[in-house]
């Protein structure tokens, strides 16, 4: 009797809160790095792709190299504008319902994103397949590598579907809280893409040697796996968000959800591109020493990419379901913490470049000449990427309070302060180092413009 009646006084053990429920309460940094750290280990492992790529077609030989370079932008902002821009939309308006309670509102906004996503590939198939050649030539592409251009984007963009839907249902899959699952599965999808480009494109193991195509392929088969496979994960049940397409019904009013913060944020990435094509137009004049030592400083830059992705990524889904709970205040610490985490790791790293160039310059060249120019871009650009780390993640934070305006206006301000100074400077004959400057500045006001929208912009639930 004692025993039980001292049972009974004990009191019910707490209730373990939901994966989901725990980003409303969670301490901020702590979740905030949780979920940042396998976005990172995934960038990293798109990174390599990259870097695979490259040596896989430089061992085809220069003109295959100089193909790659005109179509590069291309695949750029495809991948920009189905992972970051249309993906930041789509785990907004996801985490949001999910803050506020609407498990089936979520559910029926992932099938109307898959939509979008089947969409948006659909768009990029086509433009590239008609326009594609045009785009090519217009940037300078002759002869052999306005033709091998040609056949490495057709045999790409022709998988532009599987390519937006795998963006697409990752962003899904993270407007949960998940970062691990879709991290896993794009690591896993880099590393066949690196097998299977690498044997297609070069004729390994006995394969025929398909050169370009090949490589494209490479990249087309294994996006096409992730695909599958994420369908499969969504309609299993496994995930937080399980889908019932037996229940979907086609609300426009969910399409505008999505379509209003991803919409607009596509034109972020597309001025980005636009401003990293007029600048290299622009830098083209003073040599090829510059250009290429430009190209070393903004191979950093690219390689920093995946630290801001991953704390602007991660700080979606928590600063979405906060506003969909009503805890606006929780959602601008959200915001501000990634943006803080983000702009200290890039802006250390920029900080240490410029006061040593010699450290990342030297991993590539020893030309005086191109090393002297890079030395100079570092100087002058390096103590500026804290904007750049800030700016990115509060351009993603933004997304996830549906309030992105402001972040765009900012990239907008960056576009024109390119193209107009850069043009301004070309045409006054300017030494290189003013538009290496210029490129600082032009950062510098977009991370600062960024930050001003977010601080005096009103987020209302």
């Amino acid at each position: 009797m004692t025993i039980d009646a001292s049972i009974d006084a004990m009191p019910p053990p707490a209730p373990v809160a939901s994966p989901i429920a725990s980003l409303l309460t969670a301490p901020i940094l702590p979740t905030l790095l949780r979920l940042a750290i396998p976005n990172m280990i995934a960038m990293v492992g798109s990174t390599l792709v990259a870097v695979a790529e490259t040596s896989y077609i430089g061992r085809l030989g220069t003109i295959p190299l100089a193909a790659i370079a005109l179509v590069f932008p291309f695949a750029m902002l495809t991948q920009m504008m189905s992972a970051g821009a249309m993906g930041g939309g789509v785990s907004s308006a996801i985490s949001r319902a999910l803050g506020a309670g609407d498990r089936n509102r979520a559910a029926t906004l992932a099938l109307h994103a898959a939509i979008i996503g089947l969409c948006g590939g659909l768009f990029f198939t086509v433009t590239m397949l008609v326009f594609g050649r045009s785009f090519f030539a217009l940037l300078g592409g002759r002869e052999r590598v306005l033709e091998e251009a040609s056949g490495y984007s057709q045999m790409l963009f022709s998988g532009a579907v599987a390519i937006w839907l795998v963006n697409t249902l990752a962003s899904v899959i993270r407007g949960t809280g998940d970062m691990r699952l879709p991290s896993m599965a794009l690591i896993g999808t880099s590393v066949l893409q690196i097998a299977l480009g690498g044997t297609l494109g070069l004729g390994l193991f006995g394969v025929p040697q398909f050169g370009m195509p090949g490589v494209a392929a490479g990249q087309l088969i294994a996006f096409t796996c992730a695909a599958i496979f994420f369908l499969w994960y969504l309609w299993s049940g496994r995930s937080r968000l399980p889908l019932d397409f037996g229940a979907f019904h086609f609300d426009r009013a969910l399409f505008f959800d999505i379509l209003k913060v991803g919409a607009v944020a596509c034109l972020s990435p597309l001025q980005t591109v636009l401003t990293i094509l007029i600048f290299t137009k622009i830098l083209a004049t003073f040599g090829t020493e510059m250009l290429a030592g430009y190209g070393i400083g903004s191979r950093l830059e690219f390689l920093l990419i995946p630290i801001t992705f991953a704390f602007g990524i991660a700080s979606v889904p928590m600063v979405g379901m906060a506003m969909g709970a009503g805890q606006v205040k929780r959602a601008r610490r959200v915001a501000w913490t990634a943006a803080g985490a983000s702009g200290l790791t890039v802006g250390l790293i920029g900080l240490i470049i410029a006061l040593d160039p010699s450290l990342w310059v030297s991993l590539f060249t020893r030309d005086p000449g191109v090393a002297a120019a890079a030395h100079s871009y570092f100087h002058w650009a390096g103590p500026t990427f804290v904007f750049f780390g800030v700016g990115v993640s509060l351009y993603f934070s933004s997304q996830g309070a549906a309030r992105v305006g402001g972040p765009v206006l900012a990239s907008t301000a960056r576009l024109l302060i390119v193209a107009i100074g850069g043009g301004g400077l070309m045409m006054a004959q300017a030494p290189a180092w003013t538009l290496f400057a210029l490129v600082g500045g032009a950062m510098a006001v977009f991370g600062l413009s960024t930050a001003a929208s977010v601080a005096f912009v009103r987020w209302v639930k």
